[in-house]
């Protein structure tokens, strides 16, 4: 038995997560986040890297399988959690500890490892093969992942508007200097993420764009619940 899938790519905050699990509440999939494996995994290699004495640079230390073995023995796991799943690490809630600047700062570089995203692609495939209808967001999720996935969304915003959005997220001022730098590090990541030999960030030929930056987020729900409808996904 195999669930019916959602694929959600596009660049660092250009709203993936918020929207992908939105539209999984809409149609009553599941929203399966890809960044929060990666995500621990990072926390993971940081937490073992400050173990050896080099909190700054973990893959200096620590290699992929060192940390994939870590990351199993600590337990990193996705649960059901309403309309989506959340990340545990050592049996507890992990959110706040995966989604901290000094994960941000590492996770490009960690989810470039082949082996880590062998090994995080395996758990989101397990979970289709459950059964589980799911609207997944990621980078690689429509081009790698779920080739065959039924709807392909690439989902854009400029550099700008993504700034934007990721000091509010981190509750930080916002000022013209800081959005620049801010608008410099995800233009960087997106270069990073796109010129990488392993799973590049690319737009997959059959998935349909939405700029994000150009609606507001009820009207990017909305349009791709319609592309849903119209692909026959839901129903």
């Amino acid at each position: 038995m195999s669930g019916r899938v959602i694929a959600l790519d596009g660049p660092a905050a250009s709203g993936k997560s918020s929207t992908a699990r939105a539209v999984a509440e809409r149609i009553g999939f599941l929203h399966l986040d890809s960044g929060a494996l990666y995500r621990g995994v990072t926390r993971v290699a940081l937490d073992a890297a400050a173990a050896l004495g080099e909190a700054h640079d973990p893959l200096s230390v620590v290699t992929a399988e060192g940390m994939l073995r870590e990351t199993e023995a600590r337990g990193l796991v996705l649960y059901p959690d309403g309309a989506g799943f959340a990340a545990y690490l050592d049996g507890e809630p992990a959110e706040d500890r995966i989604r901290d600047a000094a994960v941000t700062a590492h996770v490009s570089a960690v989810s470039a490892l082949p082996a880590v995203r062998e090994w995080v692609n395996h758990v989101l495939r397990a979970q289709v093969r459950d059964g589980r209808d799911v609207v997944v967001d990621g980078r690689d999720i429509g081009t790698v992942v779920f080739p065959d996935a039924r709807l392909k969304v690439f989902l854009v915003a400029p550099p700008e508007v993504r700034a934007q959005r990721r000091l509010d997220q981190r509750g930080e001022s916002v000022n013209p200097d800081e959005l620049a730098r801010e608008s410099g590090r995800l233009a960087a990541r997106d270069t990073a993420d796109a010129s990488r030999a392993v799973a590049p960030l690319r737009r997959d030929p059959g998935a349909v764009e939405v700029d994000s930056g150009a609606l507001t987020f009820a009207a990017q729900v909305d349009r791709i619940v319609a592309l849903a409808q119209e692909a026959g996904v839901t129903g």
